[in-house]
């Protein structure tokens, strides 16, 4: 049995950014990887973590 947030649009959608976001941040310098790369990849996953984390 699916969770209530696995069926709801936003959701899907959240997902679908964050797969978007670290595709993008995968051409960032090598540098950048503890910096600002996770730093964006953190805040992307967070939408569909806030977005499961409210439904309950």
């Amino acid at each position: 049995m699916a969770f209530r947030f696995e069926s709801l649009e936003i959701w899907r959608l959240a997902i679908k950014y964050t797969s978007k976001i670290y595709d993008i941040t995968d051409s960032f310098p090598q540098k950048e990887n503890f910096g600002l790369t996770q730093q964006i990849r953190r805040a992307a996953v967070s939408v569909s973590l806030n977005i499961a984390e409210g439904s309950g």
